[in-house]
């Protein structure tokens, strides 16, 4: 933990971490979890974490998003960008770099751990502190799931929050399994797209920054 992003996390990384090590080693565990009986392996990996191998995040998260971004068939200027501009807000973490190297694990931010409660409330504290600075006269293009909004909320007037709906005879319905695919779409865009990246959520020309989930 000593080299992610956002150090002084790490404490309340170490709590959760702990917490996350003895629920994985109940034998209820799937359950207290919230997870099927096909993730058993994933859920036991969690007893092990601080012995298992890391790899950057962008090569460890998984899933529809992350699959419609499509990091690795972006160019070597586009990834460093990614790299540089994309923050993961993470129930076991609370929020990573990119790039930052964490192993493999399975936890939703919407679980409550003992002595650590649900992860959404542990985190928001911690986040709307350790975020401030780094977000500071940024763009935020919003791509999480309500479940990590819960999080963290990032100041409004420089935040689009991205949300996908359907219309069938005048009437609007939310999206949520397509929705995943439209951010990723969406973040793919805004670091290939050519020209001067949006600062605003109507129009300007600085780096926008794109804030990630994990489950």
């Amino acid at each position: 933990m000593g080299v992610l992003s956002f150090p002084e996390l790490n404490s309340y990384r170490a709590k959760v971490l702990d917490a996350l090590g003895l629920v994985s080693a109940h034998e209820d565990a799937l359950a207290l979890l919230g997870v099927g009986a096909s993730l058993r392996d994933d859920v036991e990996r969690n007893t092990r974490l601080h012995a298992e191998p890391a790899a950057p995040a962008h090569q460890v998260y998984s899933g529809v998003l992350y699959d419609a971004f499509g990091y690795k068939t972006l160019t070597p200027a586009q990834r460093r960008k990614a790299v540089e501009s994309i923050l993961v807000v993470s129930a076991l973490w609370g929020a990573i770099g990119f790039g930052d190297r964490v192993p493999a694990y399975r936890l939703s931010m919407g679980t409550a751990l003992p002595d650590v409660g649900r992860l959404a409330s542990f985190w928001k504290p911690q986040l709307t502190q350790a975020l401030a600075s780094r977000v500071q006269g940024e763009l935020l293009v919003d791509c999480r799931s309500s479940t990590y909004a819960a999080a963290w909320a990032p100041p409004a007037a420089q935040t689009v929050s991205v949300n996908v709906f359907s219309e069938s005879n005048g009437k609007r319905t939310v999206v949520s399994h397509f929705a995943k695919h439209t951010r990723g779409e969406l973040a793919r865009h805004l670091l290939s797209r050519r020209g001067k990246a949006p600062g605003r959520p109507n129009n300007s020309s600085r780096q926008p920054r794109k804030s990630g989930r994990r489950s």
